[in-house]
C-alpha cells in the first residue's frame, strides 16, 4: 500500500492518496489520469471508438466496458450521448467490475468534473448494486439503460448475451492486473461484438496487441494522453466484409393476453422500448394478482446456485421499479419466521450470501428480516404499467406470413378480430394453457382473507400476513388441480388456522371478525421455476410464476422485451436459460381453444 495513503471505509477497494488521487487498494493502480482523467476518457475512449461519429449509423447502440471503476467513462459517454445521439435510438451499456466502488465514493471521484453535471447525477441517482451478479438501472432522460456485471471477467463476458459496438478496455494496467488483459479474455470480448465493432484503450502492452490481433481485431496505435506517449485503437471487420446477413424488421406493436403482474410488467418493458402496446384480457378473468396488498419476497435458496441468484437479482430489480411507481408501497421488510429446526441455519447461510445486498438479509434471532423485501398495493402497479385493458376473452390466435414479417391476429370465440399486432405475448396465468395446450402448467387455488381495523408488520410463517391500506390479509389456502374462484367459509378458517400457528396473539385478535376474501388461480410448473421465452413460432410466454409474480415478473419482462427486440438481456444467460419457455413442451404444437 502506498505510504502516502489516506484511510479509507472498511471494505473499500479504494484508499485516497495524498495528492487527491484515489487508487486501488488491490492493485495499487490510479483510478484516473493525474493530468485529466475526464479528458483522457475522451480522448482513448470515446474518440478511439470513433464517437460521436457513429451513433447515426444505426437507431441503437451497444457500448461494452471492462472496468467501470468510479462510472467516469459512462458519464462521460451519457454526456456525448445525449448530445449527438441521432432520432429516438437507445444506448446499451454493459460494464464488468469485480471490485464495486460505493455511490459515496464515486460521488466523491466524479466531483473532480462538474462539467458533466446530469450525466454524472442520473448515474449516481441509480448507482448499481454491490451484490454478486448482474445489476440493471434506467437511466431517465438519456435513453440508456446499464447493465453492470459484478464477477469476474470471463464469467461476465460469459453470462452476458449482448453484441457490443464499441469496447473501453480500461482495466487497471496490464502490469498490476494481467488478469484483465489476458488473451482469453480478449477473445471473449471479440465473441461478443458486432461486426466492425471497435475497441479502445489507454495501452499498447505487448501481450494487449497480441492478445486482440489473435481474437481478430485489426489494430493501430495513436498518440497517447498526457504521460503516454501512445494508446491503442482496434476494430473488427465490418458486416460488408463479413457476407449477406439482412437483419429482421424490428417489430412496432406487441399485443399482450393478460393484465395481471406478468401481462402489466411486460406492457411496462416494452412502451419503454417505444413498442405500441395493446393490453387484452378475459373480462371474467381473476387474475392471481389482484389482492388489496402483495408479498415481494424471493424464494429462499441455501444452495445458492442459479435459481438462488434468480430471485436475488428479481427481487432488487422489482424493489427498484416498485420504488419508482408513486403509491405502490405500503410497507417494507418481511420478517421470515422458522417453519422447522433447520431453517435457523438455512435462513443464516442465505443471510452470508453475497447474491444480496450487504444488510437485505439480516438474522433476527432464529428468523430472518428480508430488509429489501415489500408489500405493495398490486393495483396501482397493473393500473400504472398496464394502461387502458381490452376487455375481450381471446379464443384463437392466427399469424398472416412468415415470422419475419407477419401479423398475428387474435381473434374471440365467434372468430371476430380483437387486435391485430407484430408480436404477441401470453401472460395469462394458468389461463394460458387455453392458448398454449401443450405447455406445462399446473393450477393451485388459493384464497385470501382480510379485514380491517388492525395491522401487523409483514411476516411470513408457512402462511403470512402483511398490512393493506387499512387492514391486515392473510392466508393464503394452496389447493393443487383446483380452479374454482367462489369465496368459501371454510377456507377463511382455514386461513385464519395457519395464522394462529405463525403468529397467535394476530390470530386471537381476528378471531370472531368477518372477512373478505378472494380467490384465484395460480399457475405453477412441475420444476417451480418460471416459463419466460420466446417460442420457435415467435410467441411470447411469461407464466407459471407460481405466488412470486410480483417478485419474478418486472425482470423477467425486460429478459423478454429485450430477445425480441435482439437487445442485451439483463439475466446472465444461465438464469435465463432455467426459465426457457418450451422446455416442457409436448409435441402438440396447437394454438387455442
Amino acid at each position: 500500500m502506498d505510504p502516502t495513503a489516506s484511510s479509507s471505509p472498511a471494505g473499500s477497494p479504494l484508499i485516497w492518496r495524498e495528492d487527491g488521487l484515489p487508487q486501488s487498494s488491490l492493485y495499487g493502480d490510479v483510478y484516473f489520469s493525474s493530468v485529466d482523467g475526464l479528458a483522457e476518457t475522451r480522448a482513448v475512449f470515446l474518440t478511439g471508438c470513433g464517437l460521436p461519429e457513429r451513433f447515426g449509423r444505426q437507431p441503437d447502440f451497444t457500448v461494452g466496458e471492462l472496468g467501470f471503476g468510479s462510472g467516469l467513462n459512462i458519464a462521460a459517454l451519457l454526456d456525448l450521448w445525449r448530445r449527438e445521439k441521432q432520432g429516438a435510438g437507445r444506448l446499451h451499456i454493459f460494464s464488468v467490475e469485480a471490485h464495486p466502488l460505493a455511490c459515496d465514493e464515486a460521488a466523491r471521484i466524479l466531483a473532480h468534473w462538474p462539467e458533466l453535471g446530469a450525466a454524472t447525477q442520473v448515474l449516481l441517482d441509480h448507482w448499481p448494486g454491490r451484490a454478486r451478479g448482474f445489476h440493471r438501472v434506467n437511466l431517465p432522460g438519456f435513453d440508456a439503460t446499464l447493465d453492470l456485471a459484478v464477477m469476474d471477467v470471463i464469467p461476465a463476458l460469459e453470462a452476458w448475451d449482448g453484441a457490443a459496438d464499441a469496447w473501453f478496455l480500461d482495466g487497471f494496467s496490464p502490469a498490476l492486473n494481467p488478469a484483465m488483459w489476458r488473451e482469453e479474455v480478449l477473445t471473449a470480448v471479440a465473441s461478443r461484438s458486432a461486426p466492425g465493432a471497435r475497441a479502445a484503450t489507454f495501452t499498447v502492452a505487448g501481450a494487449v496487441r497480441r492478445g486482440l490481433q489473435a481474437a481478430g481485431f485489426k489494430i493501430a496505435k495513436r498518440p497517447g494522453f498526457g504521460r503516454k506517449r501512445e494508446r491503442l485503437e482496434a476494430w473488427l471487420p465490418p458486416l460488408s466484409e463479413m457476407g449477406e446477413h439482412v437483419p429482421a424488421p424490428r417489430p412496432q406493436t406487441l399485443a399482450i393476453i393478460g393484465s395481471g403482474i406478468a401481462g402489466a410488467s411486460l406492457a411496462r418493458a416494452a412502451r419503454a422500448e417505444g413498442l405500441a402496446v395493446t393490453v387484452v384480457d378475459d373480462p371474467d378473468r381473476i387474475a392471481a394478482s389482484g389482492n388489496p396488498a402483495a408479498l415481494v419476497t424471493p424464494a429462499l435458496d441455501a444452495g445458492g446456485g442459479p435459481r438462488a441468484a434468480l430471485y436475488a437479482q428479481a427481487l432488487a430489480r422489482a424493489a427498484a421499479l416498485y420504488d419508482a411507481e408513486p403509491g405502490a408501497i405500503i410497507a417494507r421488510e418481511v420478517l421470515q419466521l422458522p417453519a422447522s429446526p433447520r431453517d435457523p441455519a438455512r435462513f443464516a447461510t442465505v443471510a452470508g450470501q453475497d447474491l444480496f445486498e450487504p444488510g437485505a438479509m439480516l438474522m433476527r434471532g432464529d428468523a430472518l428480516a428480508m430488509t429489501r423485501a415489500l408489500v405493495i398495493e398490486p393495483a396501482v402497479v397493473t393500473r400504472a404499467w398496464s394502461g387502458e385493458i381490452l376487455r375481450r376473452r381471446v379464443a384463437r390466435l392466427e399469424r398472416d406470413g412468415s415470422e419475419q414479417d407477419g401479423v398475428w391476429r387474435l381473434l374471440d370465440e365467434a372468430g371476430d378480430l380483437i387486435v391485430a399486432a407484430d408480436r404477441v405475448a401470453v401472460a395469462g396465468g394458468a389461463a394460458s394453457a387455453d392458448l398454449l395446450p401443450q405447455i406445462s402448467l399446473k393450477p393451485v387455488r388459493g384464497q385470501a382473507s382480510w379485514t380491517v381495523g388492525e395491522t401487523t408488520s409483514a411476516t411470513a410463517f408457512g402462511g403470512y400476513a402483511v398490512p393493506t391500506r387499512d387492514g391486515v390479509l392473510f392466508g393464503a389456502t394452496h389447493d393443487r388441480n383446483q380452479t374454482a374462484v367462489d369465496i368459501r367459509p371454510e377456507d377463511h378458517a382455514r386461513n385464519l388456522d395457519t395464522l394462529a400457528k405463525g403468529l397467535p396473539d394476530l390470530a386471537e385478535r381476528l378471531a370472531g371478525k368477518t372477512f373478505e376474501g378472494r380467490a384465484a388461480v395460480r399457475a405453477t410448473t412441475p420444476d417451480r421455476l418460471p416459463l419466460a421465452g420466446i417460442r420457435d413460432d415467435g410467441l411470447l410466454v411469461l407464466t407459471g410464476l407460481g405466488s412470486r409474480g410480483f417478485c419474478l415478473a418486472p425482470l423477467l419482462a425486460e429478459h423478454l422485451v429485450a430477445k425480441l427486440l435482439g437487445h442485451p438481456s439483463p439475466l446472465p444467460r444461465q438464469l435465463s436459460h432455467l426459465t426457457e419457455s418450451g422446455r416442457f413442451d409436448s409435441p402438440d404444437t396447437g394454438i387455442g381453444v
